[in-house]
């Protein structure tokens, strides 16, 4: 994929393709620009007002978008009953894509260290919704083929005018749940048999952290840049925001791993 020679900044290029539409274009175009940056050839311009012409989040015609509560829950014991859990996986990673172009080009004034570990994520993201799609098609099942929930995006949507919020409610908040979750749905897959299917949840899980630990680095240096106390202001805007409440088990290695406190972790486990 090459990238076009009439607009080589990044946060522009960001906004471009998230309105993109097709999973495979975006994903092509993604791994694309995070090359052409590591090569010196994309600008940064973080001062620039970016206008919006298209609708975003770009999303293909499919899946259906459904409320959580009506996502069906399907046994591990069949082939389409792994397949939708690798499906729901697989929307995650594409929503997950779109939030990290989000975070690119919708703030300004920020470090180039800030767009770069975005761009990073946006790349990795790409990564790991390949490697589930890949094995959803091996299944027998396209991406689109069940219902879907937004509620990632949704609140990607709710924090989209503070980047304090963001970094706090995304990043570290509705991402670091996955890291709770996905050793658990690793083990069913395991035991339903799909040892490919539990390998890749391990490869997405290792880059999760990374993904976590961003958040949280950037939500701290934010926090210290504005004088807040970072503990305080993360309850206050989980208030603010109604961010979804935190229930264990929790992942406290993965969590201590991705730049956690002690004492985050020791709130965490008195919930």
């Amino acid at each position: 994929m090459t990238i076009p020679t009439q607009a080589l900044e990044l946060r522009q290029l960001a906004l471009g393709l998230l309105a993109e539409t097709s999973p495979a274009t975006k994903s092509k175009a993604v791994t694309a620009l995070a090359s052409a940056w590591q090569r010196g050839e994309i600008s940064l311009d973080v001062k620039r007002a970016l206008l919006v012409t298209a609708a975003i989040p770009g999303r293909p015609e499919k899946p259906t978008l459904i409320a959580p509560l009506l996502v069906k829950r399907r046994a591990m014991n069949s082939i389409e009953g792994r397949a939708a859990l690798i499906h729901a996986l697989t929307h995650i990673e594409f929503n997950a894509i779109n939030l990290a172009l989000d975070a690119i080009w919708r703030f300004s004034d920020m470090p180039e260290q800030y767009y770069a570990d975005w761009l990073k994520v946006a790349a990795e993201e790409v990564y790991h919704f390949n490697l589930l799609n890949a094995h959803l098609q091996h299944l027998g099942f396209n991406y689109g083929d069940f219902a879907a929930h937004d509620s990632l995006w949704e609140m990607v949507d709710k924090t989209k005018s503070d980047v304090l919020a963001r970094m706090a409610l995304v990043p570290r908040t509705m991402e670091a749940r996955g890291l709770d979750a996905l050793p658990a749905l690793r083990a069913k897959l395991a035991q339903a048999g799909d040892i490919l299917a539990a390998e890749i949840l391990d490869i997405t899980l290792r880059d999760e952290v990374g993904h976590v630990s961003i958040g949280n680095y950037w939500f701290n240096y934010l926090c210290e840049q504005k004088g807040l106390e970072a503990i305080t202001t993360f309850v206050q805007l989980c208030n603010e925001y109604v961010a979804p409440k935190l229930r264990g088990p929790f992942n406290l290695e993965a969590r201590r791993e991705a730049g956690f406190t002690e004492e985050e972790l020791a709130s965490l486990a008195a919930n």
